[in-house]
């Protein structure tokens, strides 16, 4: 039965003493481990988030009822004990920050009994994603994931100390906004008091920090939460957590600035590796052409090779047909993989064409200079020597290719570059690459939506000197916008924002907004550019990306505390979930069931 604490208070957690308090009377709290039964000693192994502590129990020093009640212990049991810190007496644990000492109770007490857990509360848990999911409340108590969890406070206390003392000011904006309709879906709510209006939960506070610029702040900093109604991946949730930031009278450079102090800062206190600054700069362009990818992993080479004009007038139809229609004939250097058996490259193909590839043509060279190849037959022996002498290719190389538009080129060869890395594992983890990605195009074409696209947002500033072409090739226009990325993740991005009102009119024009259309939208910030608006720009880092890369985590998921799954549900609490027709009503709402 649960015994209550009795005025009992916890001298400190488990893993903060050491060999300094041996001789000290203490009172230690938390989860049992493990229990080892030696017959007249018992040995409990004490969890709380600081770490491990040896507990022992015999009749002498905690009585007959007392070593019985130890006896009953079970894992997961929370227990209070009073007795001695001594040093341990058997071999030290090297591998415990407390493994040169233990505790011989003197009293023990049951605060609450558990049952068999669903599975093993232990590090690098085997267990199935949803059964950890479901018993969210116990997977938390892993000592891995409670490590994660205090990098994330961490690093939120260092970015508030650092930004605190470069003048910024923590400004919190709305949860309920008005609904946009650029970029990601909303996340809709209804308005009891409003019949038949909605709110939308922010997919971020971009609106409300600029407009505090309107106001005069200069400098603002939130932890934002924020929400968007998209499909999953392993770096994605519907809900997350933004560092978000604005500045007044600035440019690139003194945002760039800011931001590569701040990671300095952030990389020393939390890992104690010095990261050196200024990052390095890429034009988007380059980092397509080189590496098929807006976001780059830098850590390793196997860059893209644009061979379109080696090929320009082969005989091999699938090259030809996708450069006379606009596109291009790219590929990479698999260096000294040349052998790789048939059944291998054939999966390779599998994985290019759930990227969008039609094909994927190879060439293998082996270590005595013959080719195998799966185009051969279509090229000339001249045609193939320059093709593998513009590849550098080697004796002991793997030449893969794909020829497409150039988006389905880039987007190919770029996922089957990092796809090569991992299986060759060419990626350190404890080599940080940061680059800024710079120049983006302002505009995308959507063929979903058959206009073009704000590809980052609509209140990115163009680049002077392209603004001229914004009418004629809009497509050729690029944003002052940058990205700053880590080892091949987009770890933030922001921009100069649009602070005449002029433009920022012509740009949601290109957009596909009449004038009426765009005041019912963004009417409250067009209104405010009529009353000074400061030249301003920001950035935003994914919290949780950031933190996935300080801890080594595959999956966001172990760094947010109570994730959603791919298709946005909760498997813990079994959100979404139907509500009371009541409560419908009082919404003025409606549902009916659609058969699928």
């Amino acid at each position: 039965m649960a015994e209550s604490m009795k005025g009992l208070k916890r001298s400190a957690r488990a893993a903060e003493f050491s060999s300094a308090n041996i001789g000290e009377k203490v009172t230690v709290m938390g989860w049992v481990q493990k229990r080892r039964d030696l017959g007249s000693m018992i040995f409990i192994d004490l969890r709380d988030r600081s770490g491990l502590l040896q507990i022992v129990f015999d009749e002498a020093n905690v009585g007959s009822e007392g070593f019985k009640k130890a006896e009953s212990l079970r894992n997961e049991f929370v227990i209070a004990v009073e007795g001695e810190i001594v040093k341990r007496g058997g071999a030290v644990n090297e591998n415990l920050k407390t493994g040169e000492i233990e505790v011989v109770a003197k009293s023990l007490r049951i605060l609450s009994e558990s049952q068999t857990p669903p599975f093993p509360i232990e590090e690098n848990s085997q267990t199935k994603d949803e059964l950890r999911l479901k018993y969210r409340y116990l997977d938390l108590r892993r000592p891995d994931l409670q490590r994660n969890f205090m990098v994330k406070s961490k690093v939120m206390t260092l970015v508030r100390s650092f930004m605190a003392d470069e003048g910024f000011l923590e400004v919190e904006t709305p949860m309920l906004c008005k609904s946009t309709p650029e970029g990601a879906r909303d996340y809709l709510v209804p308005s009891r008091v409003h019949p038949g209006n909605f709110y939308a939960l922010p997919q971020s506070p971009q609106l409300f920090k600029q407009l505090l610029m309107c106001s005069g702040f200069d400098r603002y900093i939130q932890i934002a939460r924020c929400f968007r109604d998209e499909d999953l991946r392993a770096d994605r949730q519907p809900e997350f957590t933004q560092i978000d930031m604005e500045l007044s009278f600035v440019d690139e450079e003194d945002v760039m600035d800011v931001n590569e102090r701040l990671l300095k800062h952030i990389w020393k206190e939390v890992l104690g590796v010095d990261i050196q600054i200024p990052f390095k700069r890429m034009p988007w362009q380059e980092a397509m052409d080189r590496f098929g990818s807006d976001k780059p992993d830098t850590r390793f080479g196997m860059e893209l090779c644009d061979v379109t004009e080696t090929v320009k007038g082969c005989g091999f139809g699938v090259f030809t047909s996708a450069i006379e229609a606009g596109g291009s004939v790219r590929g990479i250097n698999v260096k000294g993989q040349g052998a790789m058996p048939r059944k291998k490259i054939d999966k390779l193909v599998e994985f290019a064409k759930g990227y969008g590839a039609k094909g994927l043509a190879y060439i293998c060279l082996n270590e005595e200079g013959e080719i195998k190849s799966s185009f051969a037959k279509f090229m000339t022996d001249d045609e193939m020597k320059a093709l593998i002498e513009k590849m550098q290719g080697e004796a002991g190389d793997l030449l893969l290719f794909a020829a497409d538009k150039n988006k389905t080129v880039w987007e190919v060869l770029g996922a089957l570059r990092l796809e090569m890395a991992k299986q060759l594992d060419l990626l350190d983890k404890n080599t940080y690459n940061f680059l800024w990605v710079t120049d983006f195009p302002l505009l995308e074409w959507s063929d979903e939506e058959n206009r073009f696209m704000a590809m980052h947002h609509p209140f990115t500033m163009p680049k002077e000197e392209d603004w001229e072409n914004i009418d004629k090739d809009p497509g050729s226009v690029r944003a002052r916008a940058y990205d700053i990325v880590l080892n091949g993740t987009e770890l933030g991005g922001g921009s100069i924002r649009i602070h005449q009102d002029d433009i920022q009119e012509k740009m949601l024009e290109v957009l596909g907004f009449t004038k009426e259309s765009a005041y019912e939208q963004f009417g409250f910030l067009l209104n405010a550019f009529k009353y000074g608006v400061p030249p301003h720009a920001g950035l935003a880092y994914g919290l949780d990306r950031l933190v996935m890369h300080l801890v080594g985590a595959d999956s966001i998921r172990d760094v947010i505390a109570f994730p959603k799954v791919k298709d946005a549900s909760d498997l813990m609490c079994g959100a979404p979930s139907p509500v009371d027709e009541k409560q419908l009503d009082e919404l003025y709402i409606k549902t009916e069931t659609v058969e699928e």
